[in-house]
């Protein structure tokens, strides 16, 4: 039979069946892995092709889409740099439990989402970053320059410390000038006119003449709260009465820190360690280098290359001349924007740095030798070799104290994790208590709770602690947790908890929260009494009453000011801002209206005239500071709505677990 089906099965009619199998695998395949988030992604960014805006997002067509991830790792770096802005302003106010809400990982993501779709829009719009623009901007990044000069050095520690090869830097300075060519194009087409400058500098400097009568704060509410009113307040305000859902938990803790101290190593497993980490305590081989680039195009034609091969070879053999002066020929002819002003100066280079032929060739030469040309994707170099500094290796004996520390370190981790497995699996083996596994190993069993997930305090602050604390697991079942990292990866600190109690969240019973109802009750009739007190008082202002008279007449705090300024703390914050909220009066007429004041009363204020700025006195100075605020407010605006625009355009997948 299957002979039978192989023989009929060949040629052209076998390749429409495989063609028409393949067919549900390769939807399965896009549903799976070409549509959505990697682990390792927090979000992906995807856009149709720029020549095919109108693609589709199904496959096939999504073949042919552009891709964006942002990584877990990138995400976490930009919360953290939030993190720390936010710490700084804040000072000792600071609530870092606050800080870790899903509100604010949102925001984070959101605005790196908003970088990536503009990359995006501007890959699409053709928009390309040339790698002398890409060095320009590295060479201008204040980090790396010195007495006013792109300080190579420090570029290199930079790499070095960031485990980053060039291209590699290029690359992120290339995504990261791409994110912002279209912000910084509106912004430089944003302007305001000087009539549009004149009209918000007269009105930002615009006097008003005010009239106040304040009235007292309310009166103690005495009338008699009935069940039938505490019944209808309950009921129309039960949001107001809300208990959080809470757990009780009970928790063993393992933590490597808490643990008897390990014995002192040996000098065999120090030794052994020493060999093992010998890389560590040696300095590698670093030659201190000068270059010239002659820079060719990727896509040059042969005449092109070989001319700058030319003319990299006749620069370097009058390098080698002597007394030439190879620092004075670099900055004339080298087409490095990052060297070329420091003479060629590339400082010192270890391997693993520059691109594998750059440093095949430096690596090969002898102290004060030129060599060149050489190739490389970026051109032809002509290489200076001006010192060679040996590799060395620090003595056993120099570092002995810190590899014994490092090793009591590591038995104390190993005794760690040898202690969270035993509990681990003693617990997997009574999977609904933890008393006989922490009576075993000598455990103590302590207890949290109730809390909420903002309430907690000690472990119940930690996110992972709250997330399986309140998983539908642990409450349903009763069960157990997997162990709970504390502070993060190789904190070397964990939980095991099991939730006790737990409560949902409700309202709470009436006679719960009497006491308070009416305590509101009173308060809500206390401020309507003085409100519609407001209401009369404006009524008669606005049917002509002077408020001056009526103020005297009902014994109010009356006052005047002249030419109130717009944003002062006069009369009061809330008050001065309304006041300038009100509306110009007619010729002839007046504005009236209220505004609450702090200690729970009103302030009734009359407006009657209002002097437009003077402009007169204005200097070009002020005057251009103030277009220039306002080009800036119109250029974020633009902005805000270009990228609203954009991301109508783009695919977004968010994988929300990965923000915990």
């Amino acid at each position: 039979m299957l002979q039978k089906l192989r023989d009929r099965t060949s040629g052209w009619i076998a390749t429409i069946i495989i063609g028409l199998l393949m067919v549900p695998f390769l939807f399965v395949i896009d549903s799976r892995y070409l549509g959505g988030v990697s682990a390792n992604d927090v979000a992906r960014i995807s856009a149709p092709p720029s020549w095919w805006k109108s693609a589709p997002s199904w496959w096939p067509a999504s073949m042919l889409w552009r891709h964006n991830e942002i990584t877990i790792t990138e995400f976490r770096r930009a919360f953290e740099v939030v993190r720390q802005q936010q710490r700084t302003v804040q000072g000792d106010s600071f609530d870092a439990r606050e800080f870790e809400s899903l509100d604010n990982k949102r925001t984070v993501l959101e605005q790196l989402i908003d970088q990536r779709v503009m990359q995006l829009a501007a890959e699409g719009a053709g928009v390309n970053i040339s790698d002398l623009r890409v060095d320009s901007y590295i060479q201008e990044i204040p980090g790396f320059r010195a007495n006013g000069q792109f300080n190579a050095e420090a570029y290199q520690n930079y790499l070095r410390s960031q485990r980053m090869t060039p291209n590699q830097f290029r690359e992120i300075v290339r995504s990261e000038l791409l994110q912002s060519m279209i912000p910084a194009a509106l912004s430089n087409s944003a302007f305001a006119t000087r009539k549009e400058t004149d009209n918000l500098m007269a009105m930002l400097s615009q006097t008003r003449n005010v009239q106040m009568a304040t009235l007292p704060p309310p009166s103690a509410d005495t009338a008699p709260v009935t069940d039938e009113d505490i019944q209808q307040w309950y009921d129309s305000h039960s949001a107001d009465y809300m208990e959080a859902e809470t757990v009780t938990i009970e928790f063993v803790d393992v933590d490597a820190k808490t643990l008897p101290a390990s014995a002192e190593p040996s000098e065999e497993a120090l030794h052994q360690r020493y060999e093992q980490e010998k890389s560590r305590f040696s300095e590698p081989e670093q030659r201190l280098a000068s270059h010239i680039l002659i820079r060719v195009a990727a896509d040059a034609d042969e005449a092109t290359r070989q001319a700058a091969e030319d003319k990299a070879a006749a620069l370097a053999a009058d390098a080698a001349k002597p007394g030439a002066d190879f620092a004075e020929l670099a900055k004339v002819n080298s087409e490095d924007p990052g060297s070329r002003l420091s003479g060629g100066d590339l400082g010192w280079v270890e391997r693993g740095i520059m691109v594998e032929p750059f440093e095949d060739a430096l690596f090969s030469m002898h102290d004060s030798e030129i060599k060149g040309p050489v190739k490389t994707d970026f051109g032809y170099h002509v290489l200076q070799l001006r010192e060679i500094k040996p590799a060395k290796t620090t003595p056993f004996e120099s570092v002995r104290g810190e590899l014994a520390e490092e090793q009591r370190n590591v038995d104390r981790e190993r005794e760690y994790s040898d202690l969270l497995g035993r509990l681990t699996d003693l617990t997997l083996e009574n999977p609904s208590t933890l008393a006989p596994a922490a009576e075993k190993l000598g455990l103590q069993i302590q207890q949290q709770g109730p809390f909420s997930r903002f309430t907690g305090a000690g472990i119940a602050t930690d996110p992972a602690v709250l997330r399986s604390a309140f998983s539908e697991t642990l409450i349903q079942d009763g069960t157990v947790s997997d162990p709970i990292e504390i502070g993060g990866k190789d904190s070397n600190h964990s939980v095991i908890i099991r939730v006790t109690q737990h409560s949902a969240e409700h309202v709470n019973p009436l006679d719960k929260v009497r006491d308070a109802i009416v305590a509101a009750i009173h308060a809500d009739r206390q401020d309507k009494a003085v409100a519609a007190a407001a209401d009369a008082l404006l009524a008669r202002v606005r049917n002509g009453e002077k408020l001056s008279e009526i103020a005297g007449k009902d014994e109010l705090h009356f006052e005047t000011i002249d030419a109130l300024q717009r944003g002062l703390m006069s009369p009061t914050p809330l008050a001065n801002q309304a006041i300038f909220a009100a509306p110009v009066p007619e010729e002839g007429k007046i504005t009236a209206d209220k505004v609450k004041t702090p200690t729970g009363g009103y302030m009734v204020f009359v407006v009657d005239k209002v002097t437009p700025g003077d402009l007169e006195n204005v200097t070009d100075a002020e005057r251009a500071q103030l277009g220039q605020q306002m080009s800036q407010m119109e250029s974020s605006s633009a902005t805000t709505e270009y990228t609203r625009e954009a991301r109508q355009h783009v695919k977004i997948t968010i994988q929300e677990a990965a923000l915990n």
